[in-house]
């Protein structure tokens, strides 16, 4: 996927997570913000976080979300975290490194 495009998409979800008071993730993590949708405009899961990493030689865009949170958890803390363990996952399925950057 080009550049310009996934920079397009990142930026589109950088607004609406911003509208909602959405976290910016770790810059290891590469450009992504998690958030806490209210209304969802196409699915149910309000929880949602996304990054445009690099691996290798490509730009590379993650998006995650979850309908739920169990009781007592942190939302964004979570979403980081499930952000960090699909990366490592990625570079290991696709045989590449993760750089910041």
């Amino acid at each position: 996927m080009p550049r310009g495009h996934l920079d397009f998409l990142m930026g589109d979800r950088r607004k609406v997570y911003t509208r909602y008071g959405g976290i910016e993730l770790p810059a290891e993590l590469g450009d992504g913000m998690a958030a806490y949708l209210p209304n969802p405009p196409v699915n149910d899961q309000p929880y949602q976080a996304s990054a445009k990493f690099r691996c290798g030689e490509m730009d590379r865009l993650i998006d995650i979300s979850l309908p739920q949170i169990s009781k007592g958890r942190d939302a964004m803390k979570d979403l980081t975290d499930l952000m960090r363990i699909a990366q490592k996952r990625y570079s290991q399925i696709h045989d590449c490194t993760l750089t910041s950057g």
